[in-house]
């Protein structure tokens, strides 16, 4: 039985959250965005919360109870507070730095690696830390994600793109026999 799905969700001052049907919309000071949830769950706003009930007690209802309230909190934590990725580059020559819509990285390769920054998404370099802000916590996951796949960190040396949390386990490398 979920639990999550039974935790009211506070609207903090800046969010305004309404309801039509199965949608709800959710404004913030710099953006908006909605929650379809095609009549799965039953949505309740009151004393400034959310509030989520099963439909049925089928346990597809009951996956969607939990799952709906945790995207709607998503996206109220995103709204007022964002979300925040730190990825470190380690290696000798790696480095990044932003030009005007483009995040540059010279990774090793004959040619640097250019990503577009996608609307709604802040990015700033300092040194070798590269930090993604943004108030969708998916997409914020996708874009470190994709970022981290052009160089992962490999484990004899430890160069690449880490999240900066991530603890890379190194190994030894090859020893001589005598």
């Amino acid at each position: 039985m979920s639990r999550v799905g039974k935790r009211p969700i506070a609207i903090p001052k800046g969010v305004e959250v309404s309801l039509q049907g199965g949608k709800l919309t959710f404004k913030g000071a710099k953006s908006q965005q909605e929650l379809e949830t095609f009549g799965r769950v039953g949505i309740e706003i009151k004393d400034n919360s959310i509030c989520f009930a099963k439909s049925d007690d089928t346990p597809q209802s009951r996956a969607y109870w939990g799952t709906y309230r945790a995207l709607a909190n998503n996206i109220v934590v995103g709204l007022s507070e964002g979300f925040v990725k730190n990825l470190e580059i380690n290696g000798v020559g790696y480095k990044a730095n932003i030009n005007g819509k483009n995040l540059e990285l010279s990774l090793g390769f004959s040619h640097p690696v250019v990503y577009p920054i996608p609307q709604g998404i802040e990015m700033s370099v300092e040194k070798n830390i590269i930090t993604i802000k943004g108030s969708n916590k998916q997409q914020v996951g996708q874009i470190a994600a994709e970022i981290r796949k052009f160089r992962p960190p490999e484990p004899y040396k430890g160069k690449g793109i880490k999240y900066s949390d991530e603890v890379i386990i190194r190994k030894a490398g090859k020893t001589s026999k005598k």
